[in-house]
């Protein structure tokens, strides 16, 4: 009897701290100043960072709260990250870029093929402290078809772009409404290998953290199909996590 009485208890304190986080996101009201949510975002980037690491092949990881296996690990607070003007924050990690002598200078108008993992969230206000709720993938190569992607839209676009050159409104015809402008002045800090196959297994160089101050903020975005992003989720006040290598980069003609 009191082992049915403790998964009832269990099972009802599961519910209703599902419920909560649930309940977080539905009732999420955008706040009209965007400073509110500009520090909700700050806050909760805070928060990820603490509650993560990067395992030996530099994804990201949350801690186990059962698991002592990673209790060594540094969070990603630990590590040396920087932050740029614009709040984006990039962690370059140890004994993952190219060797000195190989290693490309990535330009912000270079062609490029990158392996990545990354995931929006939305920063709301979770027992009194900005904290990442719904969670949605953006772009994952790593466990989709394993190949990097060439030129992903939102590092750069072309002004000659039949998504540009064919629009119907000012917005759309121009490379913010596509770029996320964060990602692309963080990855100029990064080096890029020199030509990989697309066949070498991936050793992640870091981190990208883009608060949506730094992406979209509260600007309309073109519905564009990143690889795969859901179109149902709007990129609104979204937050953006990037975990990557680049795999080579070359000018672009």
């Amino acid at each position: 009897m009191k082992k049915i009485f403790l998964y009832i208890l269990a099972g009802s304190v599961c519910f209703s701290a599902c419920k909560k986080s649930d309940d977080d996101v539905n009732t999420y009201v955008e706040p009209a100043d965007i400073n509110v949510q500009n520090n909700y975002d700050d806050q909760a980037i805070k928060k990820f960072m603490d509650e993560n690491y990067l395992d030996v092949q530099g994804n990201i990881k949350p801690f186990s709260a059962t698991d002592t296996a990673d209790d060594k690990e540094k969070k990603l607070s630990q590590l040396a990250y920087k932050t740029l003007p614009s709040g984006t924050i990039y962690i370059v990690r140890d004994g993952a870029q190219p060797p000195a002598a190989s290693a490309q200078t990535i330009k912000p108008s270079d062609s490029m093929r990158i392996m990545l993992r990354a995931n929006s969230y939305l920063a709301t206000l979770t027992d009194g402290q900005g904290a990442f709720n719904a969670g949605a993938t953006f772009i994952n190569t790593i466990n989709g078809n394993g190949v990097p992607a060439v030129d992903p839209i939102f590092y750069y676009i072309s002004p000659k772009n039949p998504l540009i050159k064919k629009a119907t409104t000012d917005a759309a015809k121009q490379s913010s409404y596509y770029v996320i402008n964060g990602f692309s002045e963080a990855l100029q800090q990064f080096k890029a290998y020199d030509n990989l196959p697309n066949a070498a297994p991936y050793n992640l160089q870091g981190v990208i953290i883009v608060p949506s101050r730094a992406a979209f903020a509260r600007n309309p975005f073109y519905p564009y199909n990143y690889a795969g992003y859901s179109n149902t989720i709007s990129l609104r006040n979204r937050s953006l996590v990037f975990n990557f290598q680049v795999y080579g980069r070359v000018d672009r003609p």
